[in-house]
């Protein structure tokens, strides 16, 4: 593992990294969007899917006072095996990914328990 300092315009490692700001904007706007339908998902959510949507929130929001302070969000932690580099991503990247993986898990779950298997 490195740390290594990479200031990232784009979305989740990297990914949709545009120069121009009207595409910077559009998608900082429709993140912002996201985290208004993942409130409102903590607020209808009676079960433990609720915590997993705040973790995932507090990722997001860690990244959006990134972009809207820096302009940029940075990403320094770079996993290495043998040579071969993952993509370097941040702590709120960890938080949101884990959140995903844990609402996967719950629905995986509660589609055995309701398909009866």
């Amino acid at each position: 593992m490195n740390i290594i300092l990479v200031w990232n315009s784009g979305i989740g490692f990297g990914l949709l990294s545009f120069e121009q700001s009207e595409i910077y904007n559009l998608i900082t706007f429709l993140i912002v969007i996201i985290n208004l339908i993942i409130l409102y998902l903590i607020i209808k959510t009676k079960d433990v899917r609720a915590y997993f949507y705040l973790v995932i929130l507090g990722g997001s929001f860690g990244n959006l006072f990134d972009r809207v302070y820096y302009y940029s969000v940075p990403d320094f932690i770079d996993i290495s095996f043998k040579g071969y580099h993952w993509f370097v991503f941040n702590i709120a990247d960890i938080f949101i990914t884990l959140g995903i993986i844990c609402l996967i898990f719950v629905e995986i779950l509660n589609y055995k328990k309701s398909d009866g298997h």
